[in-house]
């Protein structure tokens, strides 16, 4: 935004004057075929080091993993993950003496947590390199390293100071490359990808909760519906750690399909499932409501959330309790 602002100088002259300059001449469109025509798009809070990077004319997928040269935003620029978001949850129950397969990590005093709480999720990403096996005019793959951090608060719990309590960390790393190109009006594979992740929740015994996996990904769209797709395996564990099992309960994998109803209206549903007869797993709904749009540019930025969860893994600390959470707040997306 200041190099935007700040003044023309020597080495940036200033910007000409269309009534004395000669027609530009043409230049070359997007390899990709536009998707929203919206020339002088508002490009919208951003902390990328280009400019145009957020074109809408690039369809989601392209601009959220920055397929093509087209929607590159340069690299070590703060990019959104998954939604960062603040709001109030409410579940039917509540884990009040967490319990883990693993005598050690199974706590003996219970807490008097409430029912109700805030949930805070912080969600960023970078890309550290691009062209490392693809990089052609058309298409290109990405490197990049991600942190999301989710936080269950008591804040309607005075009598035990408001307790943290439960924070999850999970930073990764993530390689994608482009597959298909993309086309509105059909199913493409728009991309794949591996990942490596650690996710834990900082504590100690006997509420210490870890592990580490490798995974495959994949994407598709078709006009305004995508899916996401994810294999997981989990690197070591399942013996004598913090949680044993875990993969049965949260799972081995995952779907999430995405819809934009319009430019204000995103519905989305998450399914996991542990790939086994006697797994569990989880669902969780979704609908973003978009506030403030102007109708130019990518229908991001500040929105409505509500969610609806059931299963396990919720948070760490609950892998093993089944629970049904639902959840209203803000969140920002695609910023």
């Amino acid at each position: 935004w200041a190099e935007s602002q700040r003044a023309p100088t020597a080495a940036q002259p200033a910007a000409p004057n269309p009534a004395t300059t000669p027609a530009a001449t043409t230049t070359t469109p997007p390899s990709e075929a536009p998707v929203v025509s919206a020339p002088g798009a508002r490009i919208g809070m951003r902390l990328t080091t280009l400019e145009g990077c957020r074109d809408p004319r690039y369809s989601e997928l392209s601009r959220i993993w920055e397929l093509v040269p087209g929607a590159d935003c340069g690299a070590f620029g703060i990019r959104g993950y998954r939604p960062i978001s603040i709001g109030v949850a409410s579940a039917d129950t509540i884990n009040r003496l967490p319990f883990s397969e693993n005598p050690a990590n199974t706590a003996t005093v219970p807490q008097d947590y409430r029912h109700t709480e805030m949930r805070l999720q912080l969600s960023v990403r970078t890309k550290v390199a691009q062209g490392l096996l693809v990089d052609t005019p058309e298409e290109r793959d990405s490197l990049w390293l991600a942190y999301s951090q989710q936080s269950y608060w008591q804040l309607f719990t005075p009598q035990l100071s408001r307790p943290f309590r439960s924070t999850d960390h999970e930073p990764e790393i993530i390689y994608v490359a482009p597959l298909q190109s993309p086309d509105p009006d059909r199913w493409r594979l728009r991309f794949g990808g591996v990942g490596v992740v650690h996710q834990s929740n900082g504590q100690s015994l006997p509420l210490s909760r870890s592990w580490n996996r490798v995974y495959l990904m994949a994407g598709a769209e078709r006009g305004p519906l995508q899916l996401h797709g994810r294999l997981w395996h989990r690197i070591g564990g399942d013996g004598d750690d913090d949680n044993p099992r875990i993969t049965d309960f949260i799972g081995r994998g995952e779907l999430r399909a995405v819809w934009h109803a319009d430019r204000r209206n995103m519905w989305a549903a998450t399914m996991r499932h542990a790939l086994r007869r006697e797994g569990k797993g989880s669902v969780r709904l979704e609908w973003f409501r978009t506030l403030g749009d102007d109708g130019l540019g990518p229908p991001g930025g500040l929105q409505l959330h509500l969610q609806l969860f059931h299963g396990y893994g919720d948070s760490l600390i609950d892998y093993t309790r089944r629970r049904t959470m639902f959840g209203v707040g803000l969140s920002l997306v695609e910023w």
